[in-house]
């Protein structure tokens, strides 16, 4: 169950304009948090996120599916059935019940280092090479728009003190 505050931090990033992925990070960042903790585990890094996004779409963030992830016959079989965000199937109480059961107890056999920094940085760093560089660039130039200028002027600073601290470093 996602986190009050983190709906509401993800309501707000809809307001300022923020990329449905950015509103689904506060969900990505408390499954991690969760995992953490040792509430459950995971296999690797990728499974948490998609928990994580997956409790994003749940509570109404509008996260695109990941490009290619889905054949085009099973997207027109779930159009002909109704399995669409607009009318989701309803399984019985019972069996819902059953399965969420089943899957926490998958996930507590699990290990919590799926959610340790060095699987967390190898796992952005493989999903940063699939792009390409002016997908990058783009991306960066979004997120210093949506920033605001108060945002611009801290992370300038910050960017400033990190030059700093590395040339320190190098003497």
């Amino acid at each position: 169950m996602p986190r009050a505050s983190s709906i509401a931090q993800a309501r707000a990033d809809k307001r300022e304009g923020k990329a449905p992925t950015t509103q689904a990070g506060h969900f990505v960042h408390d499954e991690i948090e969760a995992v953490r903790k040792g509430k459950h585990g995971v296999r690797s890094a990728k499974q948490a996120i998609a928990i994580g996004l997956s409790e994003a779409r749940r509570a109404g963030v509008d996260v695109p599916p990941k490009k290619g992830a889905t054949k085009a016959e099973t997207k027109s079989a779930a159009a002909k059935t109704g399995a669409t965000k607009a009318a989701p199937r309803r399984a019985s109480s019972e069996s819902t019940v059953k399965r969420a059961s089943a899957a926490l107890k998958a996930l507590k056999r699990e290990s919590t280092a799926g959610a340790s920094p060095k699987a967390l940085s190898a796992q952005a760093k493989r999903a940063a090479g699939t792009r390409t560089a002016a997908e990058r660039s783009a991306a960066a130039k979004k997120a210093a728009s949506t920033k605001g200028a108060a945002g611009r002027s801290e992370a300038a600073s910050k960017a400033a003190r990190t030059r700093a601290a590395k040339k320190q470093a190098a003497r």
